[in-house]
């Protein structure tokens, strides 16, 4: 049977990374390794500085006190009696398009397994209430399991490359099918970081409390799921602008002791 770990960044106990588990119990033996308590925007950082401490949580299930890259480290490297066939981060509770999935540590436990040598991806489930992740734990299910078919067959994902699923806030009946995508660009139309007054006078600041402005492209995540679509991204983790090169390959870069010539 088929080893699969799951991870994410919303913590041990989020009810997305337990439909996720559920649904993948179809396709093979799943391991859960997710961090103790929510990890969101923990990005691919890993815990250098401090011990990692990991509790068990049930039968394959350890909850660690780190991210969602320690997570699958631990995973694969001590608690796993082997590596898992796949890696599958999520389900998180709210969408990781475009820019977002420089911040994700739902995407990076993904990116981090993809490093490691092992299929991955990264799902995510646009923010509704009241919460039902079935559409988004169903269509994972299915993907994995084609994923575990394909790789059988010898077709397997392109070397460095991570899927990142988003499903729209809908129920399946209403989903209105699946696309192949690419990353999404936004624009910030109101200040980033909002700035308050705590009741002893001193200033306090939120993060990320701006709207949002996408950029129109048709191919697009974002455009994908606003259709009420299943949108699929393959991310590829080279981060060179190899194009960029070609333009760069004209500039003067000689090094005159401390000048630098252009």
């Amino acid at each position: 049977m088929s080893r699969i770990l799951v991870s994410n960044d919303d913590g041990i106990a989020a009810e997305g990374l337990a439909a996720l588990a559920r649904a993948l119990e179809a396709v093979g033996e799943v391991w859960v390794v997710a961090p103790e308590r929510e990890q969101s925007a923990a990005s691919h950082s890993l815990t250098l500085h401090k011990p990692l401490r990991v509790y068990e949580a049930g039968p394959r299930r350890f909850a660690v006190s780190g991210t969602p890259t320690d997570c699958v480290n631990m995973a694969v490297h001590e608690l796993m009696p082997g590596p898992p066939e796949v890696v599958v981060s999520g389900i998180n509770r709210g969408a990781n398009l475009g820019d977002d999935v420089t911040y994700s540590g739902t995407v990076s436990a993904a990116m981090e397994g993809t490093l490691l040598g092992i299929p991955s991806v990264a799902v995510s489930q646009l923010f509704w209430e009241p919460a039902d992740f079935t559409a988004a734990a169903d269509f994972a299910a299915a993907l994995v399991g084609g994923l575990l078919e394909g790789a059988r067959g010898g077709r397997r994902l392109p070397e460095d490359t991570l899927l990142n699923v988003n499903v729209p806030d809908l129920p399946a009946d209403r989903i209105a099918g699946v696309r192949w995508t690419v990353q999404g660009k936004r624009r910030f139309t109101k200040e980033q970081v909002i700035e308050k007054v705590d009741p002893r006078g001193r200033k306090y600041y939120w993060v990320g409390g701006s709207e949002l402005e996408w950029v129109g492209n048709p191919d697009s995540d974002h455009t994908a799921v606003t259709a009420g679509c299943i949108s699929v991204t393959p991310v590829h983790l080279d981060l060179t602008n190899h194009k960029a090169l070609e333009t760069l390959a004209g500039w003067n870069m000689e090094w005159h002791g401390r000048r630098y010539s252009r």
